[in-house]
């Protein structure tokens, strides 16, 4: 099942696409003007030159390209990154290089993936005590590793 989305593309890149029949997010691409240089643990945002209008049900959210991760060590941050329903700028990718080398973005780079999510919406009811469960208060951790 497809669903349409309003898209402008500022950029001179086709637009995100799935790369496979069975992918889940949509590849999208650097549009920038010349090379992004990131040193090590350094983060930079990078435009794509596309604006979205997405459906009132729906959020996208942007995550990093498993072969840029291991390959290159870059990745996003803010990961999943939330794009609202209502926003209408420009979609814009925040990188950071976890390699210990300086790696180079060109423009046309895919940087990251879009994913279109299904939006639930909550509304409170104020209760003076919540049901008890196995794990209780139990945090980080504390159901173990294996």
């Amino acid at each position: 099942m497809s669903i349409p989305v309003k898209i402008v593309n500022k950029s001179h890149h086709a637009l995100p696409a799935y790369a496979t029949e069975g992918s889940s997010g949509m590849d999208i691409r650097a549009f920038i003007s010349s090379p992004i240089q990131l040193a090590p643990l350094e983060r930079v945002l990078v435009p794509t030159g596309i604006f979205i209008a997405i459906p009132s049900n729906l959020e996208v959210q942007i995550r990093p390209r498993s072969g840029l991760a291991i390959k290159q060590g870059l990745t996003c941050l803010n990961t999943p990154g939330t794009i609202d329903a209502d926003y209408r700028g420009e979609i814009k990718v925040i990188l950071i290089n976890l390699s210990n080398e300086p790696q180079k973005i060109q423009d046309g780079d895919r940087i990251a993936q879009m994913v279109f999510q299904q939006v639930e919406k909550a509304s409170w009811e104020l209760v003076d005590i919540l049901d008890e469960t196995e794990r209780g208060e139990g945090g980080f951790g504390h159901t173990g590793k294996k």
